[in-house]
């Protein structure tokens, strides 16, 4: 798994008036159908734990940071997300979760699918499994 190539740069755009960054889909590997957030972390607390069977992500964090571990079954890697221009993607069927948060981190995620309960794999077991049948 090279992670360079799972490293999604939006385009910035900065003048004496602060920094504005754009997402538009031709920027990302798919066609945006969900947007979401989570914020207010209390310390300690992790998030993500699963992997998506149809689903594809990118994940930023707008304010803090955090570190990111994907997992495709074979590989395990741990990429720490700090800049509001930088995210990873997840492809389906990647394992993901989501550590260490700073304090007042915002993470923000585009998914290519809107939410299904039933495109989750929870289960480290079960998805080790489906990756090596």
């Amino acid at each position: 798994m090279n992670i360079e190539e799972l490293i999604i740069r939006l385009p910035e755009h900065a003048d004496s008036r602060g920094v504005l960054c754009v997402a538009e889909n031709h920027d990302l590997p798919f066609t945006v159908r969900r947007v979401f957030w989570i914020y207010d972390i209390e310390s300690g607390q992790s998030r993500g734990g699963h992997a998506h069977t149809r689903c594809e992500e990118v994940v930023f964090a707008i304010h803090g940071s955090f570190d990111m571990i994907i997992d495709d079954g074979t590989e395990r890697a741990c990429v720490r997300i700090d800049s509001p221009d930088k995210g990873i993607y997840i492809r389906k069927n990647v394992w993901c979760e989501l550590t260490n948060f700073s304090p007042g981190t915002i993470c923000m995620a585009l998914a290519s699918e809107p939410y299904d309960t039933d495109g989750y794999m929870k289960d480290y077991d079960e998805f080790l499994r489906s990756r090596h049948q």
